[in-house]
C-alpha cells in the first residue's frame, strides 16, 4: 500500500508519520477502528483458521480422555448387569429348589398319612376273636411303618433320596397316633459351593367338622324323618314307643342301652365287608335296619327284661339268637327277612370295656340319652378305664375331669368311678345339645366350649384334634359311627 503523498509548493514528498497519525478522516467516509493487536496474547486469541499443530493435539487428547472415561463407566455398568443377572440367577435357583423341596414334602406327607387313613381302623379291631388271631388286627408299630414307607416312596418318586428324608410322628406316643411330618433336604450348588436346603410338612387324620345329625333318612328303606335316643336315629314313633319302654324297665330298675338304630344301605354294606356272614349281618339292601324299626338293645342282663315285658309296648324279637334285635311292630314296613339280621355281636358297649365298669355306664347312657359307646370310647381315651388316673394338667379321674368342671357338675369327687361316669354322660349330653354334632361335642369336652363356639369347628388344637379322631376311630372300630359322622379325613396342617 503506498503511503498518501500532500503536495507542497508543487512538489510531492510523502507526509510524515506523525502527520498521517492525526490526519482526520475524509468527509462522507465511515471511520473503522483500528485493530489492535496485542502480540503477548495473539496465540490465545488467534482465530482457529489461523491455529497451529498444537491447537489440534490438543484438542485430540481431550476428545482421547473422554471417550476413556465413558467407556469406563460403560463397562462398570456392563459388569454390574452381569454381577446382578448372575445373583438374580443364583436366587432363582436356590428358590426353585426350595419350591420342589416344598412340594416333596408336602406331597409325602399327604402320602404317609393317606396310608395311616386306610390302615386306621385295624387299629381297633380284636386281636384275638373266639381265641383266634384275627388278621384284620393292626399294631401300632406295624401301623406307623406304613405311613413311613408311604411318605419315603413318594418322597423318592419326586426326586429325594431315601437318607435325605425324615419322617416322625408328632403323636406317636398316643394310642393311636394321627399326625405326621416329614422333612425333606436338598443340596444347591452355587458357584461351587454347596448350600443345604430343607422343607417340612405335616398332615394328619381330621375329624370332620360335623354338620349334626341328619333330620331325614336317606338311603335305606325309609325316607322321612329321624328322631335320636342315645345318639342312634330311628323313626319318631319308634323313640315315643322306646321312651315308654325304657320308663318301665327303669321302674324295675332296669337300664335300657340303644346301640343300634337306623342304618343305610352304604353303611350296612361297610358292616357286611368286615363280616360278611349272613347269619349275623344282613347284606345290603335286606336289613330290617334300614326301614328305622330296628332296634338294637342291651346290655345283656336286660335281655330277660325285653323278653318278658318288650311285646307289651309293641316290640317283637326278631329272631331266636339275636336277643338284642327287637322291632316295632305297628308299622306297615315291619317285615322279616328270610336270613337272620343283626349287628357285630349286638353289643350295647364294646369288647374293650371292663365288665366291671358297664353298668355304670349303661346307666349314665340311658338316663342321660347319650351313646353308652360313645361314653365308653371317650373314657378309654381319656383315661384307659384307670380311675385314679391324674394328667400333667390336673384333670383327674376315669373322665379326667378339671377341679373346676367337676365342682359345675355337682361331682365332689373325680375320683368315684360311677358318679364321675354320670358326670361325663350329663355334661356330654349338654355339649350335643349345644353343638349339635358328636365331633364338637368331644371337641368341646376336651378344648372348653369357647374355642369351639369361636370357630364352629374343632379347634387347630393338635391335641383336641388327635383326641377327636381317636374317639371316632375306637366308635368306627366298635360299629358304633355316630350318625352324621361321615369319618376321618386327611389334610396338610403344617
Amino acid at each position: 500500500m503506498r503511503r498518501p503523498v500532500r503536495t507542497i509548493a508543487g512538489h510531492a514528498r510523502p507526509l510524515p508519520p506523525h502527520v498521517l497519525r492525526h490526519r482526520p478522516p475524509p468527509r462522507g467516509r465511515p471511520v473503522r477502528p483500528t485493530r489492535v493487536t496485542d502480540q503477548r496474547h495473539s496465540s490465545a486469541t488467534a482465530s482457529p483458521r489461523h491455529a497451529g499443530p498444537d491447537r489440534h493435539a490438543a484438542r485430540r487428547r481431550a476428545v482421547a480422555a473422554a471417550d476413556g472415561q465413558a467407556a469406563i463407566l460403560l463397562l462398570g455398568a456392563l459388569m454390574a448387569v452381569l454381577t446382578g443377572a448372575f445373583v438374580l440367577g443364583a436366587v432363582a435357583k436356590a428358590v426353585g429348589t426350595r419350591d420342589s423341596a416344598q412340594r416333596t414334602a408336602d406331597l409325602a406327607a399327604l402320602a404317609g398319612a393317606e396310608a395311616m387313613h386306610a390302615a386306621y381302623p385295624r387299629l381297633f379291631e380284636p386281636a384275638a376273636i373266639a381265641g383266634r388271631s384275627n388278621p384284620q388286627h393292626l399294631e401300632k408299630a406295624a401301623y406307623l411303618e406304613r405311613g413311613r414307607a408311604a411318605a419315603v416312596e413318594v418322597a423318592r418318586r419326586n426326586g429325594s433320596e431315601a437318607a435325605a428324608t425324615d419322617v416322625g410322628f408328632p403323636d406317636g406316643e398316643t394310642l393311636a397316633p394321627v399326625r405326621v411330618r416329614v422333612t425333606v433336604e436338598r443340596g444347591l450348588d452355587l458357584a461351587g459351593r454347596r448350600v443345604d436346603l430343607s422343607a417340612s410338612a405335616e398332615a394328619e387324620l381330621a375329624p370332620p367338622a360335623g354338620t349334626g345329625p341328619p333330620p331325614f333318612a336317606t338311603g335305606g328303606g325309609y325316607d322321612g324323618p329321624l328322631a335320636y335316643r342315645q345318639g342312634e336315629p330311628m323313626r319318631p314313633d319308634v323313640a315315643l314307643a322306646f321312651d315308654r319302654l325304657a320308663r318301665a324297665a327303669r321302674a324295675d330298675g332296669v337300664d335300657l342301652i340303644v346301640s343300634s338304630g337306623f342304618r343305610s344301605d352304604a353303611e350296612q354294606a361297610v358292616l357286611f365287608a368286615r363280616n360278611p356272614d349272613p347269619k349275623w349281618v344282613a347284606p345290603p339292601g335286606t336289613s330290617l335296619h334300614r326301614n328305622a324299626t330296628e332296634l338294637d338293645l342291651g346290655p345283656r342282663t336286660a335281655q330277660g327284661w325285653l323278653a318278658e315285658n318288650a311285646p307289651r309296648f309293641h316290640f317283637v324279637l326278631r329272631y331266636a339268637w339275636e336277643p338284642w334285635h327287637w322291632g316295632y311292630t305297628l308299622n306297615p314296613r315291619s317285615t322279616v327277612r328270610a336270613k337272620a339280621d343283626g349287628a357285630l355281636g349286638g353289643r350295647a358297649l364294646p369288647e374293650f370295656v371292663p365288665p366291671r365298669f358297664a353298668p355304670a355306664i349303661n346307666r349314665a347312657a340311658q338316663r342321660w340319652s347319650v351313646s353308652a359307646a360313645l361314653l365308653a370310647a371317650q373314657i378309654w381315651a381319656e383315661s384307659g378305664f384307670n380311675p385314679f388316673a391324674v394328667s400333667p394338667a390336673g384333670a383327674q379321674g376315669i373322665a379326667q375331669f378339671m377341679p373346676g368342671t367337676a365342682r359345675g357338675m355337682g361331682l365332689d369327687d373325680p375320683f368315684d368311678a360311677t358318679r364321675a361316669i354320670d358326670a361325663q354322660a350329663h355334661l356330654m349330653r349338654d355339649l350335643l345339645r349345644r353343638f349339635g354334632t358328636v365331633p364338637l361335642a368331644l371337641a368341646a369336652y376336651n378344648a372348653g366350649p369357647a374355642p369351639v363356639q369361636a370357630c364352629g369347628c374343632v379347634p387347630p388344637f393338635p391335641e383336641t384334634r388327635g383326641y377327636v379322631a381317636r374317639i371316632l376311630g375306637l366308635l368306627d372300630g366298635a360299629g358304633a359311627t355316630p350318625a352324621g359322622t361321615e369319618g376321618l379325613t386327611v389334610r396338610l396342617v403344617g
